[in-house]
C-alpha cells in the first residue's frame, strides 16, 4: 500500500479569485526504497496576472514551510515546478493576454469566425474576377500574330525554292512562280485578312481540290493574326476539345473554384461547353473589332465530318446563329469549309448572309502549270510536254491527284496506277452481284441504282467527246478544247429519276463517288472516278449484268411481298373457298380435289 508522505498534499490550495479559473493536472509516482519524484506531464493555466502572482507565492511557501521527513527512505526530491504563462498571454494588465479580446471566449470566437469567413468571400470574388479576365486574355492571345498550332503544322518541313532551275524550259504565259495561286485565292485572301465584313461564308468543293491550302496560304501571308481554324470531328466531345484548343479556352477546367461548385460545369454536355466558348469569344471579338477595326476569322474545316442525324445538324444550327449574328454586326466571320453538299443543304435553310465559293478542279492549262512546278520542286528530272497531258488526262485537274502522280519517279505509270487502284475501290463499294442473296438485297440495289447513273455520265462523255471531234473536223474546235472537256453534269432532280431513288445521291456524295455543287447539278467527284467508270461500263456484258441485278432485286421484293397459305388435313373431295370482298361479293369456289 502506497502511502503520501507527511508534508505532501494531493492537491494544491490555489487561491480563489474572481479573475479567472486555473486547471492542471499533476501525475506523482512514489518509490518506496530511495526516491518519491513528481512528474508533472501538462499543466494548461488560463488566469489573470494576479492569479499567477498568488499562485507563484503560494507554491514558494509551501516549499518552504514544508518539514521533510526525518526517515531517509522517506525522503522526499521533489522537481522544481515552473508555471508558464500562455502564449496569448500578452501583456500585464490585459484582460486574456489578447490586446483584440473582447473579455468573452464565445464573442471573440465569433468575431473570428466571421472575419475569416469575409477573408475567404473577398479572396473568391477577387480569384473569380481575376480568373473570367485571364480567359478573355487567353482568348485574345490566340488570335495574335505568330504561332497557330493549325498553321505551324501545316507549314512545318516545307521549304520552297523561289528560283526556276537552269534545265527547265518554261514556255508558259506569265513569269514563274513556285506555288500556283489559284483564281479564288484572292477571295480567300480577303475573307481570311478580315477584308469581308457582313457574311459569312462557305467553301464547297470535292476533296483534294485545293480549299485547305488555300486558307493556310492566306493565313500564313498574316501570320495568322485575327485568325483561327479548327476541324471538325464525328464526335463532338472530341470537336469539343479541339474548337478550345484553337481558342485558347479551357472550358473552365483549370478554375479552382470547384470546391464551391455544387454542379460539374460539362453536366449540360459538349454542346453546352460550345455555347460557353461562343459567348466568351463573343466578348473578346467585340473587344478586337473596337480595337482594330476588323473582324476576327474563325475557320471550321471539313464540317461534313459531323453526323447527319439530329444532334450532328443541331451543333451545325448553333454555330450558324452565331455566325449570322455576329456577322451583321461586324465582329467576327465564319469560313465553314465542307467536301459534301449536306452542310449546305442544311445550313441554306437558316442561311440569310452565307455566301457560297465553289471550288472546282483546274482545268488543263492550270493543271499543266501546276504539274510543272511540282514536278521541279520534287527535284526529279524534266518530263516532256506529252506526259505532262497524259498524266493530266488520266487523273484530271484535281490537285491532290496530281501531287501524287508528278512526284513519283515515273509520271505516266503512277497515273496509271491511281486509275486501276480507283476501279478495284469503285468495284468494293458498287461491285454488282448477278445471283445475290435476299441478305445484300439492300446493297445490290444501292449498288445497281449506282451504276445506273455512272452509265448516264459515260454515255454523256462520249456524246461530248463525239461533239467536239466534229467541230474539230469543222475547223471550229482545237485539240486543246477535246483537252479541256469539263465533267459530264446532270440536274439534281433529273438523277433521282435515274436512279429511281431519291435517298442514294447522298451516300454516293459521302463516298466520293459524286459530286454535288450550289446550282444542284451533279457530276462524278473526279475524271479519275469517270475513268474508272468508263472501263466497268464499256466492258462486254455489262448492260447484261446489271439488267440482270435489277431483275434479282424485283425477284427477291415480289417473294417478300408474297404470302403463302398452307391447308391441313385435306381428304380427297373436300372444297376450298375463297371469298375477296371489295365492295361487292364474289365467291370462287375450287372443285379440284
Amino acid at each position: 500500500m502506497v502511502t503520501t508522505p507527511v508534508g505532501v498534499t494531493d492537491h494544491w490550495d490555489a487561491p480563489k479569485t474572481k479573475t479567472a479559473p486555473f486547471c492542471f493536472k499533476v501525475r506523482i509516482v512514489y518509490e518506496r526504497q530511495k526516491i518519491c519524484s513528481i512528474l508533472v506531464d501538462r499543466l494548461i493555466l488560463v488566469y489573470s496576472d494576479e492569479s499567477l502572482r498568488a499562485i507563484n507565492h503560494n507554491l514558494t511557501s509551501s516549499q518552504v514551510n514544508a518539514v521533510p521527513p526525518t526517515t531517509e527512505e522517506h525522503r522526499i526530491k521533489t522537481d522544481v515546478l515552473q508555471v508558464q504563462p500562455p502564449v496569448n498571454a500578452g501583456p500585464p494588465g490585459l484582460a486574456g493576454g489578447n490586446p483584440f479580446s473582447t473579455g468573452s471566449g464565445l464573442l471573440d470566437a465569433a468575431i473570428t469566425t466571421i472575419v475569416g469567413l469575409g477573408m475567404v468571400f473577398v479572396g473568391g470574388i477577387a480569384y473569380v474576377a481575376w480568373y473570367k479576365k485571364n480567359v478573355l486574355d487567353k482568348i485574345e492571345l490566340a488570335f495574335a500574330a505568330g504561332y497557330d498550332p493549325a498553321l505551324e503544322l501545316a507549314s512545318h518541313g516545307k521549304v520552297r525554292d523561289p528560283h526556276i532551275p537552269e534545265d527547265v524550259d518554261w514556255d508558259m504565259d506569265g513569269p514563274w512562280t513556285q506555288h500556283l495561286r489559284r483564281k479564288e485565292q484572292d477571295l480567300v485572301d480577303s475573307i481570311v485578312h478580315g477584308a469581308e465584313t457582313g457574311h459569312y461564308y462557305m467553301l464547297l468543293g470535292p476533296k483534294g481540290t485545293g480549299k485547305t491550302t488555300m486558307i493556310f496560304d492566306a493565313m500564313q501571308a498574316c501570320q495568322a493574326e485575327g485568325v483561327a481554324i479548327c476541324d471538325a470531328h464525328p464526335d463532338l466531345e472530341v470537336f469539343r476539345l479541339r474548337l478550345g484548343k484553337a481558342i485558347n479556352y479551357e472550358y473552365n477546367e483549370d478554375s479552382q473554384t470547384g470546391l464551391f461548385q455544387r454542379r460539374d460545369p460539362r453536366e449540360g454536355g459538349p454542346a453546352l461547353d460550345i455555347e460557353r466558348a461562343m459567348n466568351k469569344l463573343e466578348k473578346v471579338a467585340l473587344k478586337y473589332s473596337r480595337r482594330t477595326g476588323r473582324p476576327l476569322v474563325l475557320i471550321l474545316n471539313n464540317v461534313h465530318f459531323f453526323k447527319n442525324d439530329d444532334e450532328g445538324r443541331n451543333m451545325l444550327l448553333q454555330l450558324q446563329q452565331h455566325a449570322e449574328s455576329w456577322s451583321a454586326s461586324g465582329i467576327l466571320t465564319f469560313v465553314f469549309s465542307s467536301d459534301d453538299f449536306w452542310p449546305f443543304f442544311v445550313m441554306r435553310k437558316s442561311a440569310s448572309r452565307m455566301h457560297v465559293v465553289s471550288v472546282y478542279d483546274l482545268n488543263f492549262r492550270e493543271a499543266m502549270q501546276a504539274s510543272i512546278r511540282m514536278r521541279m520542286n520534287t527535284k526529279r528530272k524534266a518530263e516532256s510536254p506529252e506526259a505532262f497531258r497524259e498524266v493530266i488526262s488520266l487523273v484530271g485537274g484535281r490537285m491532290s491527284y496530281l501531287g501524287k502522280a508528278v512526284k513519283a519517279k515515273d509520271m505516266v505509270e503512277q497515273a496509271k496506277l491511281m486509275l486501276s487502284v480507283e476501279k478495284a475501290w469503285l468495284l468494293s463499294q458498287i461491285g454488282l452481284i448477278e445471283d445475290h442473296d435476299d441478305d445484300v438485297m439492300d446493297e445490290q440495289k444501292w449498288s445497281s441504282c449506282s451504276w445506273l447513273l455512272l452509265r448516264e455520265f459515260v454515255k454523256m462523255r462520249h456524246e461530248q467527246e463525239r461533239e467536239v471531234l466534229e467541230k474539230i473536223a469543222a475547223g471550229e474546235k482545237t485539240e486543246y478544247d477535246l483537252e479541256n472537256l469539263p465533267l459530264p453534269k446532270i440536274p439534281y432532280y433529273k438523277c433521282r429519276q435515274i436512279m429511281t431513288r431519291t435517298d442514294f445521291l447522298e451516300d454516293l456524295d459521302r463516298a466520293n463517288i459524286i459530286a454535288i455543287d450550289t446550282h444542284h447539278d451533279v457530276t462524278p467527284d473526279s475524271v479519275l472516278v469517270l475513268l474508272a467508270a468508263r472501263e466497268v461500263v464499256e466492258e462486254e456484258g455489262f448492260d447484261q449484268v446489271l439488267d440482270n441485278v435489277r431483275d434479282r432485286v424485283d425477284d427477291i421484293e415480289s417473294l417478300h411481298r408474297t404470302r403463302e397459305l398452307t391447308f391441313k388435313d385435306l381428304q380427297a373431295g373436300d372444297k376450298i373457298k375463297l371469298s375477296v370482298d371489295k365492295g361487292g361479293t364474289l365467291l370462287i369456289e375450287d372443285d379440284s380435289d
